[in-house]
């Protein structure tokens, strides 16, 4: 009988739907057969006919009588109902391992972020977990992704007790990281005309998240971090950025390069936004490579960029002198991308 959560017994038998062992998360769970005093049966992989059912998924068929929704019976779906399960160990304790860190991976939730990760060139998911409820309305979704990657599917309360909190979104997808890009290889890859967005100390990862979103929203081509900016992909700043960092290029300088001088030799012109700028925003025109420079809120950007670069101001009203970070990356992109398009339709 299942505990007050939803949780089943821990001994009760576990229903296991394989249909291949590709993803390394599925070989590694497949290779561990015992956590804790729970035993885990290896599962059997079936043998499936290739093929495709009209109106359904283009994944081979596993067990059509399995009831975690009408579309299970199309696809690749490892059906779970124990949160002890070895198989979804990386989407366990969720919140935790965030603050722990996750090295090579991150964690990304939310069908929208999870529409971007599916197009996404250089990241890939390595395993989804789907509440039950949610998987036929997802199918089109779950399709997008590699046939390889293992989709596991959960109860609701299930679902809760693997992330440790109540995950209303119902969805969560594991991957790997790309390897990373070097700033110089990342500018000299821009266009012509090219927007790039500069971040100096940024800390607060809804801030980080906020600045990718207006970022892609607004055409750039690249968001660059100094070694102190927070990690664009940590789960919080993927779900603000509602998948950005997916689809946008990012690099990281390397404490020994000079942001200033990179710019340069690469043509950009570097725009320091400043309280104090010495030109308004209003009345500056767009470069045809402009670097967007953004220090964290209080401090604002060092004094060595700022008497490096050309300073920008954004004038207020009454008293106040400067606005949270992320609104100021939009209302300066929005400027630059648009600037001297005024009267244009299209």
């Amino acid at each position: 009988k299942p505990d007050p959560v939803g949780r089943p017994s821990l001994t009760s038998p576990i229903r296991t739907f394989v249909a291949g062992w590709s993803s390394p998360v599925a070989r590694q769970a497949h290779n561990l057969k015992v956590t804790g005093s729970n035993p885990v049966p290896a599962p059997k992989v079936p043998k499936n006919p290739p093929g495709k059912k009209p109106g359904g998924f283009s994944r081979s068929p596993l067990d059509p009588e399995q009831d975690c929704g009408d579309a299970l019976g199309l696809a690749q779906i490892i059906s779970i109902d124990d949160p002890l399960d070895p198989r979804i160990a990386v989407f366990r304790d969720v919140r935790e391992r965030d603050l722990a860190g996750r090295l090579n991976s991150f964690i990304a939730e939310g069908e929208v972020v999870l529409n971007v990760l599916a197009r996404s060139p250089r990241y890939r998911a390595d395993a989804l977990l789907i509440a039950d409820k949610r998987i036929d309305r997802l199918a089109a979704l779950i399709e997008r992704f590699d046939p390889n990657t293992p989709v596991y599917c959960a109860g609701q309360a299930v679902m809760d007790v693997i992330a440790g909190f109540p995950i209303h979104r119902g969805v969560l997808a594991y991957g790997l990281r790309a390897a990373p890009l070097s700033v110089d290889s990342l500018l000299a890859g821009c266009p012509p005309r090219a927007l790039v967005v500069v971040l100096f100390g940024i800390a607060n990862h809804d801030n980080i998240g906020g600045v990718f979103r207006n970022a892609a929203a607004f055409g750039a081509s690249a968001v660059l971090l100094d070694p102190t900016c927070c990690d664009p992909l940590y789960r919080k700043a993927i779900r603000v950025s509602v998948g950005a960092a997916f689809s946008l290029p990012f690099a990281r300088f390397d404490r020994h390069e000079d942001p200033i001088f990179l710019l340069r030799a690469h043509g950009f012109e570097s725009l320091a936004l400043s309280p104090s700028g010495a030109d308004r925003l209003v009345d500056l025109e767009r470069p045809a490579r402009a670097a967007v420079l953004l220090g964290t809120e209080g401090p604002g950007l060092p004094d060595g960029i700022l008497s490096r670069a050309r300073t920008v101001s954004i004038p207020m009203a009454g008293d106040f002198d400067s606005l949270n970070v992320a609104v100021t990356s939009g209302v300066v992109l929005h400027h630059l991308a648009f600037a001297g398009q005024t009267g244009r339709r299209g």
